[in-house]
């Protein structure tokens, strides 16, 4: 095959990418290993900034997100026993939309199926070649026969163990990660979320956040031992200890569900400079892992891939400015987001090394926070997301 842009990794960020490439003409395919069920399968983030929306729309599969996300105007800080909103509103004029990555996932891939446009599912034993000169290839094998697709570029949507990233020679590249001393046990359950708006509790027991996906579905996080196994936390033992985090008026509200998904994930920050290698471009998670703190994840590889659209599209009509900037623009925007996810899991997580000093550091830093309008105006902007331009 013979196509213009070779995409690896049909999650979010290589699906909106091909989207916004079926609209401005670029013919492209998409290449995954895993199966569609597997991709839909994933649970992951469900905060969208006004960037990752505005981007939705311009690809064409914003409706449903419309119809039925959820937009919220602010959050609460929860901590010694009381509420403190960020209004995210009043203090930028912007909100976020919850709505969740496997909805965006779905909507993408129905668009795509409903246009025609080649995504090549089950691609196994991946390869690239070429990008550092004029020819890139992918090799790969799929139903049992090896095929190769040539293109002008190449991009790595592929993850963080993804073929991308690790094809580029260890010479050419720099590694920045963080890795934090513990992890987050997630539940999702069908119940009414416990607030209109997302929680974030500060507790001496441990971070705690309950989230939404729809008002019937909800997404809890209690911080939790890198040491523990989901099968340790049973339902009503999740419950419990996420009553005990959270301020009474809250742990009375709460209904508790079984759960659908339950799993722990660790946290780390981690970075890779450039994000482009001759005609190979890397994009969201193949490039950067944040902290799910900052609902950053999603929608920094929608900003990506956004960027990357636009100087693909100005390539193609003869400018080279947007390619050559990318991976300094897009790191601009992810080194401004890793600050603040950093900043976010610092204030709000328990972390027993840093004793009882790092407590009242905390608690100043958050007592600081709710009483002063222009730090929680510096908050509510980088939560809301920073401009792609």
């Amino acid at each position: 095959m013979r196509t213009q842009v070779a995409i690896i990794g049909a999650g979010p960020a290589g699906l909106l990418l091909g989207a916004l490439l079926h609209k401005q003409g670029i013919d492209h395919v998409i290449l995954e290993r895993q199966t569609p069920d597997y991709v839909l399968g994933r649970i992951r983030a469900g905060v969208l900034e006004q960037v990752a929306v505005d981007l939705l729309d311009e690809a064409g599969v914003g409706a449903r997100m419309h119809r039925e996300g959820l937009p919220h105007d602010g959050f609460s800080l929860a901590f010694d026993g009381r509420h403190h909103r960020i209004d995210l509103h009043g203090l930028t004029g912007k909100r976020v939309m919850v709505y969740g990555q496997t909805e965006v996932t779905r909507d993408l891939m129905d668009a795509r199926h409903a246009a025609g446009l080649t995504t090549v599912y089950e691609a196994e034993q991946v390869s690239l070649h070429g990008f550092d000169g004029t020819r890139p290839q992918v090799r790969y094998r799929h139903a049992g026969e090896d095929a190769t697709l040539e293109a002008d570029f190449i991009v790595g949507c592929d993850g963080f163990h993804g073929v991308a990233r690790a094809s580029v020679p260890p010479s050419a590249i720099q590694n920045f990660e963080k890795v934090y001393p513990f992890g987050w046990l997630g539940v999702l359950a069908d119940v009414p979320p416990v607030h209109e708006e997302l929680i974030y509790a500060n507790h001496s027991r441990g971070f705690a956040l309950c989230s939404m996906r729809s008002k019937t579905r909800v997404r809890y996080y209690v911080q939790c031992s890198l040491d523990d196994h989901v099968e340790d936390w049973s339902d009503a033992r999740f419950f419990a200890e996420l009553k005990r985090r959270l301020p009474e008026a809250d742990a009375a509200r709460l209904v508790e569900g079984p759960s659908i998904e339950k799993s722990i994930a660790p946290l780390r920050s981690f970075v890779v400079e450039p994000m482009r290698f001759g005609r190979l471009f890397l994009a969201g998670d193949a490039a950067h892992i944040v902290p799910p703190t900052g609902a950053k994840g999603l929608n920094l590889a929608a900003s990506d891939v956004g960027l990357l659209g636009r100087a693909l599209a100005e390539h193609y009509r003869g400018s080279d400015t947007g390619i050559d900037t990318y991976s300094q623009r897009a790191l601009s925007r992810v080194w401004k987001a890793e600050r603040f996810s950093w900043w976010f899991t610092t204030l709000m997580h328990r972390f027993p090394e840093t004793g009882d000093f790092g407590r009242r550091m905390q608690q100043a830093e958050l007592d600081y926070l709710v009483n002063s309008e222009a730090a929680m105006t510096a908050m509510a902007e980088n939560y809301v997301g920073l401009s792609l331009d």
